[in-house]
């Protein structure tokens, strides 16, 4: 067994709902076989355990591993293509490079580059926008398990208005995302995710062939895109005669187990539908602004009982830092006004972490530092006399330096990471025996 001693910071309690920050100043957590297995004061816990190594992380704060819930794994080499609303971004940016993962050596460096940007960002638990090639989907799950990192993935498919070079068809879909899931769901930390890219890009008998591979894979959840942009949905209107969510919902698609990205401009009917079937919503921040897509309704979201977590998005967002989102997801309620629902650092954390998780259908698994909980953790500690050290060094207490990360912190200030108590990214945490 290992004790980790620091400052720990978690949101067992939704904030939404009256939760407060937890905080554990000079804490300590027992972890065995990567799971919590009690919680205290260091002083308690190490009497109680007096030989049990311990892994000293004080001067900083610990925080659960990030829980992104909607980030593009072929899009990693393409962040920072500005100046585009989203059709023009995807034809001219994300398409192209997406087509380049046909080659598997090719998308064998991307899914390096981006199970490293993850982790390297605390983000332990991850639901990926995979590829449109089975071979670039069993590599990114590959990677992400020689790294440990926990991810829900797979096929892309579509069969109009994109790339040619991108479709598929109904049988075809069917057969490879069968077989990706034979290979990777339930495996290790891996599930598997059936991932038409949006409605707009899929005919009704591949939605269908979605459905099937729904009902086959006991467990699988379903991700795409709803109601990101103004021109999209008026497209996806015409294309299949009805709202956004309906086109996914009338196949069967929307459940517990999907998460919907985006979902900037939706109908008060959409959010009721959402809010039924029990779906959650990926809210990405900082892509809705590059794009211009808008700011996201989170009261209205709130109000009609749809679940919200974080999603870094990548490609047209600005980073993995779900730091970075947070502060997004931030400001933007801040520019709605009396539209907006005020947020806290509380929130941010919670929607970063819990709120994921529960999105996930992992919420009794990770998320928060609660004995019975996997061991996901990041430190944060950055450099001396960076902004962040010098904001953490004069803030009030936990809620102020809690603030102070959302705002100020970057992935230069995470210095270790922790997957089920397996140090997988790490600057060396001072270790006393």
């Amino acid at each position: 067994m290992t004790l980790f001693r620091g400052t720990f910071l978690d949101t067992p309690s939704d904030p939404f709902s009256g939760g407060e920050l937890r905080t554990e100043q000079d804490g300590a957590l027992l972890v065995r076989d990567g799971v919590i297995r009690a919680r205290g004061s260091f002083a308690g816990l190490r009497g109680q355990h007096p030989e049990e190594e311990v892994v000293d992380l004080s001067g900083g704060f610990v925080l659960p591993g990030f829980v992104d819930t909607h980030v593009h794994f072929p899009q990693v080499r393409v962040i920072g293509g500005l100046g585009m609303p989203l059709l023009d971004w995807l034809d001219q940016t994300a398409l192209p490079e997406e087509a380049r993962l046909a080659d598997p050596a090719y998308a064998a460096g991307v899914a390096t580059d981006f199970v490293r940007g993850l982790v390297g960002a605390g983000t332990t638990t991850a639901l990926v926008f995979g590829s449109h090639f089975a071979p670039a989907v069993d590599t990114v799950f590959a990677e992400a398990a020689r790294v440990g990192l926990r991810i829900t993935s797979g096929l892309v498919v579509s069969d109009r208005l994109i790339r040619e070079d991108l479709f598929t068809d109904p049988d075809r879909a069917r057969e490879e995302s069968l077989a990706l899931a034979a290979r990777w769901h339930g495996v290790g930390r891996a599930r598997y995710a059936v991932t038409p890219r949006f409605s707009l890009s899929c005919s009704e008998p591949l939605l269908e062939a979605c459905a099937d591979v729904l009902r086959a894979v006991p467990g699988a959840m379903l991700t795409s895109h709803v109601n990101e942009n103004t021109r999209e949905i008026a497209t996806v209107e015409e294309l299949c005669g009805c709202d956004y969510v309906t086109s996914y919902d009338r196949h069967g698609l929307v459940g517990p187990g999907t998460v919907l990205a985006h979902n900037v401009h939706p109908t008060d009917a959409e959010l009721g539908l959402l809010a039924a079937r029990g779906a959650a919503v990926a809210h990405c921040p900082s892509s809705n602004a590059a794009l211009g897509s808008g700011l996201f309704p989170l009261a209205r979201h709130r109000a009609h009982g749809v679940r919200v977590a974080m999603g870094s998005d990548v490609g047209a967002g600005t980073g993995f830092s779900l730091l970075k989102e947070g502060l997004g997801a931030y400001v933007a309620q801040q520019l709605l006004g009396e539209a907006g629902h005020p947020l806290t650092p509380t929130h941010l954390l919670h929607l970063a972490t819990v709120a994921g998780a529960e999105a996930l259908g992992l919420g009794a698994a990770v998320g928060d530092f609660s004995p019975g909980r996997r061991f996901d953790a990041q430190w944060i500690k950055p450099a001396p006399s960076t902004p962040l050290a010098v904001g953490l060094a004069h803030a009030a207490d936990a809620g102020d330096a809690l603030a102070k990360m959302f705002a100020l912190g970057t992935p230069a200030d995470v210095r270790s990471v922790w997957i089920e108590g397996e140090l997988v990214n790490t600057s060396a945490p001072h270790l006393v025996g």
